[in-house]
């Protein structure tokens, strides 16, 4: 009776375990085996694959940009922000210039203390001098400044605003003119609204005066009026007189004439000598 009830467990054990070699059997053949790192043939790769060589250049590339000197890395953000003219987080002025913001402490200090940078406790932006948008805030702006305003304190408002000068400037609304000392141009308004007439009689007065011929007097005359004179004659004269340069004009050279005792030596061209006396 033993024996019999030890030969049904083996056999329930044995059953058992068919059950279980089969199934391992049936999900290895659903399933294909894929070695490590290997592809199969008909598979598609969904992206083209990084050369080594170009990947290592722009790693270089961003390398050499973050190891630049401060003021380096500074304009090239700088640069962006100008040209774009929108607000960048330190996040996306990585992405775009390759220029770490966050993990250098000294070029974050220096940005976000730059006058040409708004910082906002978050993004970056281009901070021009004068907050301008378009044509008719500049104008306004010129108009406020009689004495004239230099245009390289506007030329970064907006991206268009020298074609804008260059509007007004057709349009009669400002002048443009040059700084003698500086050869900067200065803007200067010309308001319709503030008419000038001269009267025939001031300018008639005016053509009238007679300058000095010396130019020595006339830069006298300009100090005794309080005004700076352009040129100094009186130094430059004392420096050709030291050089030996003399301040007479030159004397032409008498042209030679042909006479009846000049050798002739083109006698076959007798036009050559119908003036001859």
């Amino acid at each position: 009776m033993a024996l019999k009830e030890s030969l049904d467990k083996f056999k329930k054990q044995q059953e058992m375990c068919q059950t279980t070699l089969s199934s391992i059997k049936a999900g290895s053949k659903s399933t294909p085996r894929v070695t490590p790192y290997s592809t199969p043939a008909n598979a598609k790769s969904s992206a083209p694959a990084v050369k080594f060589s170009s990947d290592t250049e722009r790693l270089q590339h961003i390398n050499s940009i973050r190891k630049a000197p401060v003021g380096a890395q500074i304009k090239r953000v700088i640069n962006l922000l100008l040209e774009t003219r929108q607000a960048f987080t330190a996040e996306q002025i990585n992405e775009a210039c390759y220029v770490d913001v966050k993990a250098n402490k000294a070029v974050f200090d220096s940005l976000s203390n730059n006058l040409k940078v708004y910082y906002d406790g978050r993004r970056f932006s281009y901070k021009s001098k004068h907050d301008l948008k378009d044509k008719g805030q500049l104008l306004k702006l010129i108009r406020k400044f009689p004495e004239g305003i230099a245009v390289i304190d506007l030329k970064d408002a907006y991206p268009s605003v020298m074609d804008d000068l260059q509007a007004l400037k057709a349009a009669g609304e400002i002048w443009l003119l040059s700084n003698f000392d500086s050869q900067e141009d200065i803007a200067y308004p010309n308001d319709p609204r503030v008419p000038i007439k001269v009267d025939d009689d001031l300018k008639q007065l005016f053509r009238g005066i007679e300058l000095p011929r010396d130019m020595i007097d006339i830069e006298k005359d300009l100090q005794k009026n309080g005004m700076k004179p352009a040129t100094n004659t009186a130094k430059r004269r004392a420096q050709a007189q030291v050089h030996g340069i003399s301040n007479k004009p030159k004397q032409k050279k008498k042209k030679h004439e042909i006479s009846k005792r000049t050798k002739l030596t083109n006698s076959h061209l007798p036009e050559l000598f119908k003036n001859l006396s």
